[in-house]
């Protein structure tokens, strides 16, 4: 997935106004791992207004299931993603993944909102996970590729500590 991808896909959210958390690689990403992902992943929020909007923006980027044989019937719509939680699309902006409650968040959205920060995308700010939520996901899901992820997350995670705490120690030094 290219970053302009990523950009048109969270943009379109953006624009509707969809209350999500991104998640999964391009959340890492942002919190500064170099690892490459190739779809968008978000959690949102399942209130009926927020799913009206957010099938509102998927079909603004002409969704389709991923994997799903082209003739499968599929309406895409709040009730629709009501009865579900968990979709994989094909959009004009790649692929992107909704995810109402990831590995590790019993919570979901709700859960992740409360530690995430908002982060500029060039123009447009939306919330990005923790990167303890991450590292929880990570480790929740459990894949190789994932366990992976945890180290690179782990230490980025000790990097901004320590700078934290240099910080805190030259404050104190200059009072």
């Amino acid at each position: 997935m290219s970053d302009r991808q990523t950009l048109d896909a969270l943009e379109a959210l953006a624009a509707r106004r969809v209350r999500f958390v991104v998640i999964g690689g391009v959340a890492a990403n942002a919190r500064g791992s170099p690892s490459v992902t190739y779809d968008t992943d978000v959690c949102y929020a399942r209130d009926d207004q927020n799913l009206e909007r957010m099938a509102a923006a998927l079909r603004d980027l002409h969704a389709r299931l991923r994997g799903a044989p082209e003739d499968v019937p599929f309406q895409l719509d709040a009730k629709t993603l009501r009865m579900g939680g968990n979709f994989t699309f094909t959009t004009d902006a790649g692929s992107l993944d909704i995810l109402a409650f990831p590995s590790g968040v019993p919570g979901g959205y709700e859960d992740l909102v409360r530690n995430a920060d908002a982060i500029d995308f060039g123009g447009f700010k939306v919330r990005v996970a923790s990167l303890d939520d991450l590292i929880q996901m990570k480790r929740h899901a459990g894949r190789q590729k994932d366990l992976i992820e945890i180290e690179v997350l782990g230490a980025l995670r000790d990097e901004i500590d320590a700078r934290a705490a240099e910080e805190r120690k030259r404050r104190r030094k200059k009072s």
